[in-house]
């Protein structure tokens, strides 16, 4: 039998629970790259322009709902927080491995130790996009849409 120690079960969660929030993450981006794109979210700077009217409560195209709610309901599924969790996962394993080789092999605990805890403050960061980016679905709920104006005048061709 295996004699760990605390650190050594740590690693041993950390490594399945990141291999279950990759596979997690696969399924999200397999989802994502198997549907149909919104049209305005192949154009540069779309996400953000769109992100920022519905933030400022502007009024919209139908195509800007569209994607608004593309975007709303990726940032609120619960596989999309599977990304920033995996994130941490992988930093999770990086200390608390070394942590364990410190406590097999003797030694103290250097700033290389706590690198991992990069990617677990970045996920932190990505959790709170998605986070901020989710709650905006109240405010598209009340978004107003803009209607394109028609002209009532009828214009014959090669005629000014």
């Amino acid at each position: 039998m295996v004699n760990f120690s605390p650190w050594g079960y740590l690693t041993i969660l950390a490594g399945v629970m990141g291999l279950t929030f990759a596979a997690c993450v696969f399924v999200f981006i397999t989802r994502l790259e198997n549907r149909t794109p919104a049209p305005l979210g192949e154009t540069v700077g779309a996400h953000k322009a769109v992100l920022a009217k519905l933030r400022k409560r502007r009024p919209m195209s139908q195509e800007e709902m569209d994607y608004a709610t593309e975007l709303t309901s990726d940032a609120r599924s619960p596989l999309a927080y599977a990304i920033p969790a995996a994130l941490f996962s992988m930093g999770f394993f990086y200390v608390v491995g070394c942590l364990h080789e410190l406590d097999v092999h003797g030694g103290a605990p250097s700033f290389r130790t706590f690198v991992g805890g990069i990617p677990m403050l970045t996920s932190m960061n990505v959790a709170a996009q998605l986070h901020r980016v989710g709650r905006l679905k109240g405010r598209l709920q009340e978004a107003s849409l803009t209607v394109p104006e028609s002209s009532d005048e009828l214009t014959s061709v090669g005629t000014n």
